[in-house]
């Protein structure tokens, strides 16, 4: 938690400054602030209070980067500076946050934190050189490259703030947490940082009827997102929906899919596996005993970790050869077919997926010491059945989350 209150206290410092310098010499060219103060409240208000995504607030975040990169004002040189920039931001950014606050819907604290810094970051590389005019003899493509540039440095900033905040939230490891912020960079990311500059540059020619006219695009991207995350939760639905045949016919005990699922999620957190590793993972968690609905006999209670190994194959085969049916991705039914080879031979998914099956089929009805004795029989079974990465892996995230059986959700 060192790092989120580093980050929350530099934050707070940064709010608290900014207020003093502007009790002390005023607001300038107020209805350029009020203009973009409107405008990031405006965003903030539409923000994104459904699933966690990596930038639920794009309108308001281009908003704030374009005020604290803007110089001229169609044509005149404005007079705002990086404390001025900071106390804009913050006072629109809670504006537009009452209603989400009001509701509990976002971790409002950590959006607001990273949002200062790094605003505060861009404005304090921009704005005193450019309140001295050092910029105003910079030709067009100079100056459109400055703000790049620097629209570059404070997304990177911004992506190790994200991390930093997961990291302190969550404790996954902060590599994969910043490779994925990274990565958002080339989605969304990059649509708001050229938003940003774009605003600013028409800002500086025609003036604030440009605001309007260049967020629409960023709206429509919005929305269009938001629908590409409804059709995602759709599909995550069928096939959770899918998994549990093998529970209404019978065949396993009822929530099964559902724990190995959460539980290979956080193992995979914790391994380091990126957001596409990780969604494969989840879907071939929760289908990886589809393949039970094709025997004829059922499993008892549906422990396949204890069948022979020529039968375990032939059920994970078969369970692969329904999800290839279903039209969901191959790389998940591949994942399906393949937790009962060899654990040498098995993707990182599927390593995951056999030792947290064997851990829940193992520990779920063997009473108070159940956890311990599965975490000690996978273990000793590292030599050849469980990959020990993996077995110590699943044992630090249920030592670290105070875990024995993840709750079905």
């Amino acid at each position: 938690m060192t790092a989120l209150r580093l980050i929350h206290a530099s934050a707070a410092l940064t709010v608290t400054a900014s207020l003093a310098v502007i009790l002390w010499t005023g607001i300038a060219d107020r209805g350029v602030g009020l203009a973009f103060g409107m405008l990031i409240a405006v965003g903030e208000l539409t923000r994104w209070s459904g699933a966690q995504v990596r930038q639920a607030a794009p309108l308001g975040t281009a908003g704030s980067l374009s005020y604290a990169l803007l110089g001229p004002d169609a044509g005149h040189q404005t007079l705002h500076d990086a404390p001025q920039v900071v106390t804009v931001v913050l006072a629109a950014s809670l504006l537009g946050s009452v209603p989400h606050i009001w509701c509990g819907r976002t971790p409002t604290l950590d959006h607001l934190a990273r949002r200062v810094l790094t605003v505060g970051f861009a404005a304090v590389c921009f704005q005193p050189l450019s309140n001295k005019g050092v910029f105003a003899t910079w030709s067009g493509p100079a100056y459109a490259l400055l703000l790049v540039a620097l629209l570059v440095l404070t997304a990177l900033c911004d992506a190790v703030l994200a991390a930093a905040l997961a990291h302190s939230r969550t404790r996954w490891p902060f590599g994969p947490l910043l490779r994925d912020e990274l990565r958002g960079l080339l989605g969304i990311g990059s649509a708001v940082c050229a938003t940003g500059a774009v605003m600013a540059l028409a800002v500086a020619v025609v003036g604030l009827w440009a605001l309007p006219v260049f967020c629409l695009p960023l709206l429509l991207a919005q929305l269009s997102v938001r629908r590409y995350a409804a059709v995602r939760a759709t599909y995550r639905q069928t096939i959770a929906s899918l998994a549990r045949a093998t529970e209404i016919a019978g065949y396993t005990p009822a929530g099964h899919a559902r724990r190995v699922a959460a539980l290979s999620l956080a193992v995979g957190r914790d391994l380091g596996l990126s957001g596409p590793e990780l969604t494969v993972l989840e879907y071939a968690a929760l289908m990886h005993d589809i393949g039970q609905l094709s025997l004829v006999d059922p499993v008892p209670v549906g422990a396949t970790a204890t069948l022979p190994t020529a039968e375990q194959r032939r059920i994970a085969l078969l369970g692969g050869a329904v999800v290839r049916q279903t039209g969901v991705d191959a790389a998940v039914a591949v994942v399906v077919e393949r937790q009962a080879d060899p654990c040498r031979e098995q993707p990182p998914a599927a390593r995951i997926i056999r030792a947290v099956n064997a851990y829940d089929e193992k520990a779920r009805d063997a009473g108070p010491d159940g956890p311990l004795r599965a975490l000690e029989e996978l273990r000793l079974a590292t030599a050849g059945d469980y990959a020990p990465e993996v077995v110590e892996s699943l044992a630090r995230v249920l030592s670290r989350d105070c875990l024995t059986l993840p709750v079905a959700g």
